[in-house]
């Protein structure tokens, strides 16, 4: 467990933690120098319990909040302190309201220098805290008076977080590795270290880590967790890393980076996020409003756009953050926004989705959109994000678009291991097409738009063979992502419900029909492809000029009864009748066969077809493009494999 302190300048935070842990948390010469804590300190005991339990020791002085907001992100508890001879100050009242933002549940209050009030006041001062904890988070949090000067209440606080520490539950440490580096120096003879909280997962020894938001890479040397040597470091507890690689040193590094596994280094400048506005702002927050932003120890300027209009004082709701530098971040971490020159704590909240766009920001879709994401547990989130719009139209015409989720970055952005890919669309209602999620009935809609499409359009365009594949995902809801798509024509194709012909999509039982007045022409132009001139037929021109028909009409035509299988088109604009290809291919096999080592020359064919040698040469380039014939040179033979290429 890990503890941070809170509260007032000089109501004896750092003597506090020295008490409980023997551990002086202000190790700089100005510390001891001025009495006031600069730095964040850090100190480790074992309570009693057998654990070690970690204290994060931070600064009371208003101008150090940027400090106490760096120690402040990754605790588990906080141990709010209140000095009995001063009673509530200012810095008491905004680290209340931090930590109340930042969603800690479980505090102790310490009503330190107890030596120095009576009764009366201890009872005073208690009520004061009431008051001002009421309507947090930590409204039901304990109070209990200690003196670090006579040791009053020192063994029962120590108790205490003891007993907080047996009941917290261990966090989920199943999620990729996520550390925020509070602090980074060198060390003679050990190189780069880094210190900080685990945030998730863990790391071990010799593990390769990303630093982001720069995207540097370091490998893990040593480990030191809750101020041990350790093989490994997991989730909740603090760390030291010794780290190694190219260009890792400690000026590289710094307080706010995050060390992360390397699958979730994708840094982002703009986010949308659930803002809590402080009610002791003096006005509504309007857009564009500049603050500083705090998410565990990194700070950058912000500016504030409200999704839903000015947000009130005390008010709650959508906006978008659009940073100075990029942050790595992960959805659902919370952060406190300050005044840009650093006088007051104006709000925080939680991050929803770290890919908005920057323009239609604030439609219906985005909003409910945002809605959903403010749904904790990525089940229940992905669930809601691809609900189905259309089952909640009321009777409305128009149809809402269905919602699609990149599922390997819904993952990352959440924090979770690639692995959980194949269980995300087992949620209720959600499926999946390859990497993409999205409800079980828009996928229902999709497949039926589909067939639809194809039957509209086969009984429209009889004569094609097809709807090309990029119009026809370009004319479905929803409209797919490339690769999505022609791996959903994959799905449907294996499961028999559509054709894919080439660049072109069909119905199963689709064939290329000629219309009437196609078939009249192709009546007149077949018996020419037959008889005694099939190895030399009339080419499309030559009908072209004896119909008197345009050329375009004869050669669309032609290509048509090609595809229904009934010519061939040896050359360009020369068709051949499919029975008199048939046989050719005959004479080819017989001529091979008369040859003495299979291989025979275009003169042979020529003479057995009574062509000439130039069409004689490109009847045999067409049988080389399909396989029937292997060339080599001036000789040809017969691949075996391709013999029944024209049977029946």
């Amino acid at each position: 467990m890990i503890v941070g302190t809170a509260g007032h300048i000089d109501h004896g935070k750092t003597a506090l933690v020295r008490a409980l842990t023997g551990v002086d948390g202000d190790r700089l010469a100005e510390e001891k120098a001025r009495g006031i804590t600069i730095e964040l300190g850090f100190a480790y005991a074992d309570l009693g319990g057998g654990g070690i339990t970690g204290f994060v020791d931070v600064p009371g002085h208003e101008r150090l909040i940027h400090t106490m907001l760096a120690g402040a992100g990754g605790i588990d508890m906080a141990l709010l302190v209140v000095a009995a001879d001063d009673g509530i100050m200012p810095q008491t009242r905004e680290h209340l309201a931090i930590l109340d933002l930042l969603g800690i549940r479980r505090a102790i209050v310490a009503l330190t220098k107890a030596d120095l009030a009576g009764p009366e006041r201890r009872a005073e001062v208690v009520e004061e805290i009431r008051d001002a904890l009421a309507g947090t988070n930590l409204g039901d949090a304990p109070v209990m008076a200690v003196s670090s000067v006579t040791g009053e209440g020192i063994d029962d606080l120590r108790a205490a977080l003891a007993a907080c520490e047996a009941e917290a539950a261990a966090r989920d440490a199943s999620g990729l590795f996520r550390f925020a580096v509070d602090r980074s120096f060198v060390l003679q003879g050990v190189g780069t270290v880094v210190t900080g909280t685990v945030l998730a997962g863990r790391v071990g020894l010799d593990d390769s880590v990303m630093i982001s938001p720069m995207g540097l890479s370091a490998r893990v040397r040593g480990i030191h967790a809750q101020n041990r040597k350790a093989a490994e470091g997991v989730a909740g507890q603090r760390c030291a890393l010794n780290l190694a690689g190219d260009g890792v040193t400690k000026e590289a590094i710094h307080r706010g980076d995050l060390l992360l596994a390397p699958a979730l280094h994708a840094p982002t400048a703009r986010i949308d996020a659930e803002l809590t506005l402080l009610a002791s702002e003096p006005k509504p927050l309007g857009i564009w409003f500049p603050a500083r932003l705090y998410s565990h120890a990194f700070e950058t300027g912000v500016r504030i756009v409200p999704l839903q209009g000015p947000l009130s004082p005390g008010g709650r709701g959508l906006v978008q953050l659009v940073l100075e530098h990029p942050v790595a971040a992960t959805v659902g971490d919370t952060f406190i926004l300050r005044d840009t020159s650093a006088s007051r704590t104006i709000g925080g909240g939680r991050l929803l989705d770290l890919r908005p766009p920057a323009r239609k920001r604030s439609t219906p879709e985005r909003l409910a959109w945002l809605e959903a994401s403010r749904i904790e547990g990525p089940e229940a989130a992905l669930s809601a994000l691809v609900a189905d719009p259309a089952e909640g139209m009321d009777g409305r015409d128009e149809m809402p678009a269905a919602v699609t989720v990149d599922l390997p970055a819904f993952l990352r952005d959440r924090g979770l291991p690639y692995r959980s890919l194949s269980q995300m669309p087992a949620c209720v209602g959600v499926a999946a097409i390859g990497d993409l999620a999205l409800s079980s009935s828009a996928l229902d809609r999709l497949r039926a738009d589909l067939l639809a499409q194809l039957q509209t359009f086969h009984e429209e365009n009889p004569d094609l063979s097809g709807i090309g594949r990029e119009k026809l995902r370009l004319s479905l809801t929803p409209r797919l992502p490339k690769d999505s798509f022609l791996r959903f024509l994959g799905e449907e194709t294996g499961a028999g419900r559509v054709a894919l012909d080439g660049a072109f999509v069909r119905l199963p039982g689709h064939m290329v029909k000629l219309s009437p007045e196609d078939e009249a022409l192709f009546s007149r132009i077949h018996p020419q492809l037959l008889g005694e001139g099939r190895f030399r037929p009339p080419r499309v021109r030559d009908f072209a000029n004896a119909f008197e028909i345009d050329e375009r009409e004869i050669r669309r035509m032609m290509r048509l009864t090609q595809k229904l299988g009934w010519t061939d088109q040896i050359a360009h604009d020369h068709f051949f009748a499919r029975e008199v290809t048939r046989e050719m291919v005959a004479i080819i096999l017989d001529v091979a066969e008369q040859s003495e080592d299979g291989w025979f020359t275009a003169p042979a064919f020529r003479d057995r077809v009574q062509n000439g040698r130039k069409v004689a040469i490109e009847i045999l380039d067409f049988f080389d493009r399909l396989g029937l014939t292997l060339r080599r040179g001036d000789l040809r033979r017969i691949n075996p494999h391709r013999v029944d290429l024209f049977g029946d």
